[in-house]
């Protein structure tokens, strides 16, 4: 007879800008809120905000996701990423879906941004890789 155990059973999650949770992140050069949806979501999602402290002081290089995806919305300023296929700037309003595995590079932001960011799972590591053949 096997047993099987329940996953455990997502709960509000509540965060509250006047007491923000900051959190260590991937770029020394951003600040990172953590919204509560990863222990919320017993780890299934992240949800987090990313703020620029001065700008980026340079690229973030070419790197992957290791997760099933990324969902970055703008909620000011700009940042400018690079894909294979395309450079988009991403301004207040707009926002992008990222594959996990699909190669990437953050080439340039405004000195001050704000950006909400999902993640799924929670845990999303990153990994550097090579440019995409004609991308540099």
């Amino acid at each position: 007879m096997s047993t099987t155990e329940a996953a455990p059973a997502p709960s509000v999650a509540v965060a509250s800008a006047a007491d923000p949770v900051l959190v260590a992140g991937r770029r020394a050069f951003f600040t990172y809120r953590d919204l509560g949806v990863t222990k919320g979501s017993q780890g299934r999602l992240r949800a987090q905000v990313t703020m620029a402290r001065d700008g980026m002081t340079e690229p973030t290089g070419w790197h992957v996701h290791l997760c099933e995806g990324q969902f970055v919305y703008m909620l000011s300023g700009w940042i400018d990423l690079v894909f294979a296929d395309r450079k988009v700037r991403l301004e207040a309003g707009d926002s992008v879906f990222i594959p996990g595995g699909t190669p990437h590079n953050e080439t340039g932001a405004s000195a001050s941004f704000e950006l909400l960011e999902f993640s799924v799972p929670a845990e999303m590591g990153t990994r550097p890789c090579d440019p995409p053949a004609g991308c540099v």
